[in-house]
């Protein structure tokens, strides 16, 4: 299974925005104290368990990295929310999401729709 590496500093969110110029990031903002977080996670690395792709996978957990989570809403200019998934593409977002709305079969969907090699196998394959 592929790794969902936390963010803790500013200058990981910023090495996260210049890597997603190589290949895409998923950012997924986790809350620890909301269980709609604690089931996308779940849904995040149900994703993870079956994706083959080039794809980088980040984490910020707001109750402890307050100012990495307020500054990537800043950056990307996306309203915050928790849980929330957002895809980086060449240093901006290109999709997000957030709560009910961050699944498994979602996150297979908007890879596939943003010409990724394939290698994410869908719910119904899996």
């Amino acid at each position: 299974m592929k790794n969902l590496t936390h963010l803790s500093d500013l200058d990981a969110l910023e090495a996260a925005i210049a890597e997603s110029a190589e290949r895409p990031v998923l950012l997924f903002k986790h809350s620890r104290t909301c269980g709609i977080s604690c089931e996308a996670l779940d849904e995040v690395r149900s994703h993870l368990e079956r994706c083959t792709r080039n794809v980088a996978y980040k984490m910020i957990t707001v109750q402890s990295h307050r100012n990495v989570s307020d500054d990537a809403a800043r950056r990307l200019g996306i309203r915050h929310e928790t849980p929330q998934a957002i895809l980086l593409r060449d240093g901006r977002a290109v999709w997000n999401a957030s709560h009910f709305r961050v699944t498994a079969l979602e996150l297979a969907r908007i890879f596939a729709s943003h010409g990724e090699p394939a290698g994410v196998a869908t719910l119904s394959e899996a």
